[in-house]
């Protein structure tokens, strides 16, 4: 390993959802923290660049598109070129899949650290991959491939910047909207992006319409192109009308508007993360039992945030291929929903 002293070319890899890559980003500020004057790079998928261009701790962004232009052999292979023309001399592989850990090997990368898991083989150091126990938060699993790496993390906050261009789109979208600065705006997702993280959207409709009407609060619904159909089920089961962000909005944007909100209610899901990164209190509503899909590990990590989660007493989870029908979705009741948000209405 080279001596802090000396400049080090430093790539960090987090090519999986947009959470993830955002419960990534405190693994980006200890990089910097100890390597000042390092080259700091991080590689994730198109649709995660909005979480991490323009972070103040980073050189560098790098796409790759697995889905698109570097799907086939042959464009993996040129990206791999291109990447070995940046030599990097560490990489930092915060997910395993076979393709995040070859790649930096075939780019000739010297130093490679990560879990042994999906091409353990081509990593230089490796941790043994107990993700799945769920012990602990996503955020620590990330830091512990750092450490591994000779880095300790100081804090875990998490970080998305949100650029001016954004905030000006939803200044627009305020003023479309007739929604003041003054005026206590939630924002709900009731999108996920699997059945077994998705409370009914009716429910999601019915706790929107409680709080408008107790409270005279305006409710924006927000989702992916994926959670079309979910958001407008929640909108045609409402009594009264919300906002909808419409679907092509960036992440960039999303993080904008979710600055503004008083409360953040959502499932289990990427946005949850982006809300914590900005600093607005977030519910987050869980459902499956499995310790590594469970709020000790993927909950937010906000200082008021809150979680709803409930035991129905299954032995084993089998997430969407559930036989009873979500019980533990179905056991979370529109007055808990209410009862938090009532609880985070009254601090702010």
């Amino acid at each position: 390993m080279k001596e802090k002293s000396q400049e080090r070319r430093i790539l960090l890899i987090r090519t999986d959802r947009i959470g993830d890559v955002l419960l990534s980003t405190p693994a980006i500020k200890a990089a910097r923290e100890a390597y000042p004057n390092a080259h700091i790079a991080m590689m994730v998928r198109p649709y995660a660049a909005d979480i991490v261009d323009g972070n103040p701790y980073l050189d560098e962004v790098i796409l790759y598109d697995k889905d698109g232009e570097h799907k086939s052999i042959f464009g993996t292979l040129r990206f791999v070129v291109g990447l070995r023309k940046k030599r990097f001399d560490l990489a930092v592989i915060l997910h395993p899949t076979n393709r995040s850990n070859m790649i930096p090997f075939l780019a000739g990368i010297p130093e490679r650290v990560g879990y042994d898991k999906k091409g353990g083989i081509f990593l230089t150091k490796k941790l043994e991959d107990v993700k799945h126990i769920g012990q602990k938060h996503e955020i620590d699993y990330n830091l512990d491939v750092l450490r591994a790496a000779g880095i300790e993390a100081k804090d875990r906050a998490l970080y998305m910047p949100v650029r001016a261009g954004d905030e000006r789109i939803i200044d627009r979208f305020f003023l479309l909207n007739d929604l003041d600065k003054k005026d206590t705006v939630i924002a709900i997702h009731p999108g996920a992006s699997c059945p077994s993280k998705r409370w009914p959207a009716y429910r999601f409709g019915r706790v929107a319409d409680e709080l408008i009407d107790r409270h005279k609060v305006r409710v924006v619904i927000i989702g992916g192109p994926a959670d079309l159909k979910t958001v407008r089920e929640t909108e045609s089961g409402m009594l009264h009308r919300p906002i909808i962000l419409s679907e092509d909005h960036s992440l960039g944007e999303v993080a904008a508007l979710l600055k503004r909100c008083k409360i953040f209610i959502s499932n289990d899901s990427g946005p949850v993360h982006i809300a914590v990164a900005v600093g607005t209190p977030v519910i987050s509503i869980f459902g499956r039992l499995d310790p590594g899909l469970s709020p000790t590990r993927w909950g937010p990590v906000g200082p008021r945030d809150i979680v709803i989660h409930k035991d129905v007493g299954c032995k084993y989870c089998k997430a969407h291929d559930c036989e009873i029908n979500f019980k533990c979705l179905d056991a979370i009741t529109v007055e808990d929903v209410l009862n938090a948000a009532e609880s985070l209405l009254k601090k702010v």
